[in-house]
């Protein structure tokens, strides 16, 4: 008994490991706590809480969708799929890849506008009007 309790906590930690484990604050994990993204462990009734390995994996997953462009609430979900059949999440991720896609041709064009302007302050003359001020003016 003292040895699985022993190997249990070597297994955990507390807060403030887990957080500079993946250098985020405890503030982030707690948040994840009220977003329901991670389970916060029992206080014992001395000490602290101290956090199961699989949070550890949870808040990698969370990290790694996000790096991807997932928000929290997709993220939430995610969690909630990991049981269901690939192709609800491959929906998911083919949403989010379409998003992804549209923000880059919006981008894209952007460029696009900003050259053309910025083509156009090379070729000005006169210094006393710019030309991307008089794009901009109604």
């Amino acid at each position: 008994m003292f040895s699985q309790l022993k190997r249990a906590t070597e297994m955990s930690q507390t807060i403030s490991k887990l957080a500079k484990k993946f250098n985020i604050s405890v503030e982030t994990v707690r948040f994840y706590e009220r977003k329901g993204l991670i389970t916060q462990p029992e206080k014992p009734t001395d000490g602290y809480r101290h956090y199961p390995e699989e949070t550890a994996h949870r808040i990698r997953f969370i990290q790694r969708s996000k790096d991807l462009g997932f928000t929290l609430d997709e993220i939430a979900h995610l969690l909630s799929l990991a049981d269901s059949p690939c192709s609800q999440v491959q929906a998911l991720a083919e949403d989010k890849l379409a998003m992804v896609q549209s923000k880059m041709k919006g981008l894209k064009r952007l460029e696009k506008a900003l050259e053309a302007l910025l083509s156009q302050c090379n070729e000005n003359d006169d210094d006393t009007h710019c030309p991307i001020i008089d794009s901009l003016q109604p």
